[in-house]
């Protein structure tokens, strides 16, 4: 099944300095229809992945959006050229700046393999829960009490 992937140059914004390249890898899945799965080259071995809903990326571009660990806007208002991205986790936070054009670019290519509020229509319900397999551990939970 046909996906997308786009490599973008991120920004690692750090204080009172410019933001430092961080390489990134965007990849969508139309089995997997409402997230985008970003991996961050951090060393020349290293990556770091950060799942983001598709819903999310797309509001970030005009407003901000997303809670919690991740949260998206634009930097300087609704038409800004640059999107801040922030992530947090147990292990700290970091904000990034990526090109709006990038992102938007990004985005149209996943709408034209899943448009948005169609996901639906894409999830494989039975294979998520593999329900050959829920069925015969019931059998075989049926077999022990009889």
């Amino acid at each position: 099944m046909p996906e997308v992937t786009c490599t973008v140059q991120f920004g690692l914004v750090v204080s009172d300095a410019s933001p430092l390249p961080l390489p990134a890898e965007l990849r969508y899945r139309p089995t997997d229809p409402y997230a985008i799965e970003a991996t961050f080259h951090t060393g020349l071995d290293e990556h770091v992945s950060w799942v983001f809903a598709r819903e999310t990326v797309a509001a970030g571009l005009r407003t901000h959006a997303g809670a919690g660990d991740v949260k998206i806007w634009p930097r300087n208002g609704s038409s800004a050229e640059t999107i801040c991205i922030s992530l947090g986790s147990p292990e700290g936070m970091a904000v990034l700046e990526v090109p709006r054009a990038a992102l938007q670019t990004f985005l149209r290519r996943t709408n034209d393999l899943v448009l948005p509020g169609t996901e639906w229509q894409h999830v494989d319900i039975d294979g998520a829960f593999d329900l050959t397999t829920l069925q015969v551990k019931e059998d075989q939970r049926q077999t022990r009490t009889d």
